[in-house]
């Protein structure tokens, strides 16, 4: 948008905003301040975006966790939100559920609950929050929908929150909702109650987590439903509220936002939207899709997070802009502090926030990205002007006498590509109060008057490196430490570490497909469970594996290579599927769904015995051996002409899989 700039105040959907009178910004709090400061946070889930990261061996993965989580060194987050799995796709991966069946509860799969202990060994007083995106099927009844018996939905996601406590002493501080109708008043309502009764008072609702309207109105037209809501939550909002929103006086938060790629473009988006959601939406607490991106780069989304953990084979992860940019604020102020009724927009284009902690303290966040420098990849960005400017800045009230602030500040530097972040510069000495700002384009600064910020650094991560070449899996863990084995990503499906205390010989511990019954999701989930593994550009590879069906007749099981898709794509996703059935038949297709056919005919194949199949693709050419003997050869693949390895069933049923490997070739 194009800034009209006038003397004193613009009014933007009811908000006083002020704009730099001739240049000068008063920050004063003599007549009152603003909304209080809740946090600035990352998103792990929705779904399975911190995947790889718990396979990095240390000392990487702990210097990673520091970047996002420890004080005073890097991003140094105030909230962390994670996903609370529902055995469904939701966007690059499935995280498991605690709960499989109605009959089960088990709060030590998937990675989540590690992840918050790991962020709150570093900051106690972390914000911790949980959202369920999907649910497993039996949630549902047999249709795509959660909420047509609430007490059960809302039971299952209490179990989650006591399950935090109960086994990981973990204090979930709030629970979002969040579904494609908006909200559901009826199950807010019953999830409020279910939490009351079940001791859980202060555990407070996000409502919904997803976008300001219905809810809004929601909220003002029923009291009931306005009590048990805290915190409105909006996805993407682009900066902006609704009037609706501002009359509910609740919290608003931008509950999920960024999701851009974390280039140089991708940390002034984050610097301009940290400050603007504030200055344009009163919004309170902001928090990055994703948090690390920890997940192949070609799944959707690559590189999204705040830093970049895509390498657990090499060790190798970047520190990328935002970590830097988050630190320009959470590193000078914390929630609990207070925002300025006196912050906005600068004459030339840019913004400035300050905040205080009420006992002495300020820091000042100012912005001045430009349009091209800052596009965030939802929702589209209106053109506006941002240029070289003066800005003279004016304390007064309780901040008058300030005469020192120390100063941060981040370059991009776009045009010579040199950028330089979060550096420290000399203190500012003031005069009556007063300071001026020769401000770029492009810059972020923080003046404040906290001396404890520090840029973090870690003796620096190994060199980048391919996937290994040759990759072998048993799966032999006694007490593993996390459900899913080291770098498989599942698609669609749940597949889990286990060990068959039936069986004493080769097969004890094996990699098991648990789900029975598809989901309840949002995206377009594969009718096939699917978890895919390896480097995207092998071309030429042989995957061998152990199978061992478990659905008498209806089994059926695959390997694949050069599996193109991934993520909420997973559903077309093209390949080369070698698949046997409990029938005694075998195929081979080009797809996922099976449709389209280039071998088939009898194995022998039976459920309740292992099987080993061997899957070569070469150039143009595919062929298959079923327990070391060729079972069919040379069939023709013309693409995909790259992509991972894949392991799968035929529906949603058991089967187990044992010594997977993969030889490969560039």
């Amino acid at each position: 948008m194009k800034h009209r700039f006038l003397t004193g105040f613009v009014l933007f959907l009811g908000l006083s905003l002020s704009l730099c009178s001739s240049q000068t910004c008063v920050l004063n709090d003599k007549d009152g301040l603003g909304r209080v400061f809740d946090g600035i946070g990352g998103l792990s889930g929705g779904g399975a975006t911190s995947r790889l990261l718990v396979n990095y061996a240390e000392p990487y993965r702990s210097q990673i966790l520091d970047y996002l989580f420890k004080p005073n060194f890097g991003a140094s987050l105030h909230i962390l939100k994670v996903e609370i799995g529902g055995d469904a796709q939701t966007t690059d991966g499935t995280e498991p559920s605690h709960m499989h069946y109605e009959n089960d509860e088990n709060y030590f799969r998937g990675y989540e609950w590690w992840l918050m202990k790991e962020a709150k060994k570093r900051n106690p007083n972390i914000t911790l929050i949980g959202l369920p995106w999907a649910f497993p099927g039996w949630v549902g009844h047999g249709k795509n929908w959660p909420y047509d018996f609430p007490d059960i939905t809302a039971t299952y996601v209490v179990n989650w929150i006591l399950g935090a406590k109960q086994c990981h002493d973990l204090d979930i501080h709030y629970v979002g909702i969040w579904n494609e109708r908006n909200y559901d008043s009826k199950y807010i309502k019953l999830l409020r109650y279910t939490l009351d009764k079940s001791g859980l008072e202060n555990v407070r609702i996000i409502a919904s987590d997803n976008l300001w309207e219905p809810i809004a109105l929601a909220l003002l037209l029923d009291p009931e439903l306005s009590r048990a809501v805290d915190v409105i939550g909006a996805h993407y909002p682009g900066t902006t509220t609704v009037k609706e929103a501002l009359k509910t006086q609740k919290k608003l938060w931008s509950s999920e936002d960024y999701s851009t790629f974390n280039n140089e473009v991708g940390g002034g988006c984050w610097a301009r939207i940290l400050n603007q959601n504030y200055v344009n939406g009163l919004m309170t607490a902001t928090i990055s899709w994703n948090l690390v991106a920890s997940y192949y780069e070609e799944l959707p989304f690559g590189r999204d997070g705040l830093m970049t953990a895509e390498e657990p084979w090499s060790g190798n992860y970047v520190v990328e802009s935002p970590i830097w940019i988050t630190a320009h604020t959470t590193q000078f102020a914390q929630p609990g502090w207070t925002y300025l009724e006196t912050v906005g927009h600068l004459a030339q284009g840019g913004s400035y926030v300050a905040l205080t902690d009420e006992r002495g303290n300020l820091t000042v966040v100012i912005e001045t990205m430009t349009h091209d420098h800052s596009v965030c990849v939802r929702p589209p960005l209106p053109p506006f002007n941002v240029t070289s400017q003066n800005a003279t800045f004016q304390l007064k009230g309780s901040f008058a006498s300030i005469k020192e602030l120390q100063v941060w500040r981040s370059q991009f530097h776009f045009k010579t590509k040199k950028p330089s972040f979060f550096e420290k510069l000399a203190p500012l000495k003031l005069f009556d109060g007063s300071f001026t700002l020769n401000l770029a384009e492009d810059e972020v600064y923080t003046l404040t008057t906290i001396t404890t910020g520090q840029k973090g650094s870690c003796t620096g991560s190994p060199p980048s490196a391919r996937f290994p070449k040759a990759y072998k899996d048993n799966f032999n863990v006694r007490n593993p430490p996390f459900s899913e084995a080291p770098n498989f990503a599942d698609q669609t499906g749940v597949f889990e570490y286990y060990i068959n205390m039936t069986d004493p010989g080769p097969h004890v511990f094996t990699l098991r497909q648990v789900l029975t019954e598809k989901p309840v999701t949002w995206v377009s989930d594969a009718d096939q469970t699917i978890s895919v593994i390896g480097d995207y550009q092998w071309q030429n590879l042989t995957v061998t594996c152990d199978v061992f069906m478990e659905s008498v007749k209806t089994g059926g099981v695959f390997i694949a290579a050069r599996v193109d898709k991934g993520g909420q794509s997973i559903r077309s996703a093209k390949g080369v599927f070698f698949w046997v059935f409990a029938d005694g038949t075998y195929k081979v297709t080009s797809d996922l769904t099976g449709q389209t056919v280039l071998a088939e005919g009898q194995s022998g194949t039976r459920a309740h015995g292992w099987h080993t199949l061997s899957l070569t693709v070469e150039g143009q050419y595919a062929s298959g051996l079923l327990n070391g003997y060729p079972l069919w050869k040379n069939a023709v693949v013309l693409t995909p002409k790259n992509g991972w390895a894949a392991i799968g069933t035929h529906s949603f049923e058991l089967a187990q899989f044992d010594n997977f490997a993969v030889v490969a070739e560039y």
